[in-house]
């Protein structure tokens, strides 16, 4: 065996030292390109499907549209059928007439008649479909659909102006959701991002007591929400502000002060974990940069993530709020105005707020 030189040895050993504590770190991700996508499920006279959902046998997607209805896909054969309705008009009275107003719409102005389901969430512990409505609040809606069940149109005595996104406890049933501004209602959203509107509000409801409880309060629009895989911490997308908060609930970090996870230079949309751990987030418009939050803290302007890409329109982070995936939207080409992005099943489900179509590819 050859002998080495003690002094070479050292040497070695101080310019790997050197080496690995001065090299910039190379940040990665895998980037997804939507023209990738295998199928786009087309929705009847409709637009809209805002959230993506599935239900407690895996069935679906269900989706909520822009005529307040909630559908379901049930294959090719039968497409997309009618599983439930949120606004209580569709019932009283007169319904045929009320179906005529309603069924098909897309006019926003007929929204706080005929109802707009956004967050879509199923309980998989009852198989029920906890629903979002921008106008009527906080419903449910039992396994068989048909007439979804106002659960809360308020909290601390104050109306609910945007109820918008939800996520459920699978272990408590406790369910987690956006009241996104006091004043302005969905139809008025861009003002209130304009006009600076800090009212909104992250929320809980407990179906064992029925209780509302607000979590936090004067968010620029709190959109998206999902709750982490050990339940221990909660992310908003708080679009007014173009950022991503994490919320703990838990453990020793529990504070009730909300922390940054990643500055965006988009506006986020809805925010959905995976199996997992991984959340998506879905960027619905504006420039193409964006910095994680404790690189944007430190100062560190080179830790801006280089997209390799002009049109992220959504953006797959860890737990530790490491980029993971970037979804290109090839310029508007393939996909336009993504609300949500959902990895279930080896598999990538599109939502968008004003689109006719569900989009799908392999994750």
């Amino acid at each position: 065996m050859e002998a080495h030189n003690p002094s070479s040895l050292l040497f070695l050993f101080s310019l790997l030292i050197f080496l690995f504590f001065s090299t910039p770190s190379i940040k990665c991700y895998e980037l997804l390109y939507s023209d990738a996508i295998r199928s786009y499920y087309q929705l009847p006279k409709v637009v809209g499907p805002e959230s993506i959902a599935f239900d407690c046998r895996g069935q679906g997607p269900y989706v909520g549209v822009s005529d307040g209805r909630i559908l379901k896909w049930r294959g090719g054969s039968l497409g997309w059928t009618e599983f439930a309705y949120t606004a209580p008009t569709r019932q009283v009275i007169d319904i045929s007439t009320n179906r005529k107003i309603c069924d098909g719409s897309t006019d926003p102005q007929r929204e706080h008649i005929c109802g707009r389901p956004l967050g879509l969430k199923f309980d998989n512990a009852t198989c029920s479909l906890y629903i979002a409505d921008a106008y009527y609040g906080l419903l449910k809606v039992g396994p068989r659909g048909g007439a979804a069940s106002q659960l809360s149109t308020s909290a601390d005595g104050i109306p609910f102006r945007l109820t918008n996104a939800l996520d459920i406890d699978s272990e408590t049933g406790v369910v987690y959701f956006t009241d996104s501004s006091r004043l302005y209602q969905r139809w008025e959203y861009v003002k209130s991002i304009e006009n600076g509107d800090n009212t909104g509000r992250v929320l809980k409801y407990d179906p064992r007591t029925h209780k509302i409880t607000s979590l936090l309060n004067g968010l620029s629009f709190p959109n998206g929400l999902a709750l982490s895989k050990d339940k221990s911490f909660l992310l908003v997308a708080e679009t007014g502000n173009l950022r991503i908060l994490r919320i703990w609930l838990n453990g020793r970090r529990r504070s009730g002060s909300p922390e940054p996870f990643a500055l965006l230079a988009r506006y986020p949309d809805n925010i959905k974990r995976n199996e997992n751990g991984g959340f998506w987030v879905a960027l619905n418009s504006g420039r193409a940069t964006v910095l994680r939050a404790a690189e944007k803290e430190s100062g560190d302007e080179d830790g801006g993530i280089p997209w390799f890409t002009a049109d992220p329109v959504a953006v797959k982070f860890g737990e530790d709020g490491a980029v993971v995936q970037v979804l290109d939207g090839m310029n508007g080409k393939r996909l336009e105005s993504v609300s949500e992005v959902v990895e279930y099943g080896g598999t990538l489900w599109v939502g968008s707020v004003v689109m006719p179509y569900v989009g799908k590819f392999k994750a």
